[in-house]
């Protein structure tokens, strides 16, 4: 259940089958402003880590994410899960989505995390990364979560979502 008074943010990343400027990845790279369009457009949308921010982090060899050039991540902040499951799962979004295995080293590769914020949080890729581990170590906790803690969120069931995500 959503704390009264908090958002709710995700992180997700992961590693590229190929370089960044490979044709191999040319439609998930033509395809990021349109889903980030898609976002910043959607109901319930708070905030999103910004194109030269995030891609600072990802690069920096010293970072949470570890400096593998081929990282592909985004941070966000969602009013609500409902907000965040529609665009999700009812948008452009699904479509590459289903796609991820075409351009992920591994659909295993692929990570992502939320949590609860306070209103007009944003927070950074080293909170995030906290919480990711925090979750990979311990589970669906009020600290981190994946889409099964969320009693109202159905969408990932019926739509899709392979149980790897869900974690």
């Amino acid at each position: 259940m959503q704390p009264t008074g908090h958002h709710i943010a995700e992180l997700n990343f992961g590693v590229l089958r190929h370089d960044w400027d490979d044709p191999r990845v040319k439609d998930f790279v033509d395809g990021l402003d349109l889903v980030n369009g898609v976002a910043a457009r959607s109901p319930g949308f708070v905030w999103r880590l910004g194109d030269d921010a995030m891609e600072a982090e990802q690069n920096d060899p010293e970072g949470a994410l570890g400096g593998n050039p081929r990282t592909a991540s985004t941070l966000s902040v969602w009013e609500d899960v409902a907000s965040l499951e529609a665009f999700v799962w009812n948008t452009v979004h699904r479509r590459f989505y289903e796609r991820r295995a075409e351009w992920y080293d591994a659909v295993k590769s692929l990570r992502f995390v939320m949590w609860w914020v306070p209103e007009g949080h944003r927070p950074g890729i080293a909170e995030g990364m906290a919480r990711f581990r925090h979750f990979e170590a311990h589970g669906d906790s009020d600290h981190a979560f994946g889409w099964a803690h969320l009693k109202d969120a159905q969408l990932w069931k019926t739509r899709g979502c392979s149980p790897m995500a869900a974690e």
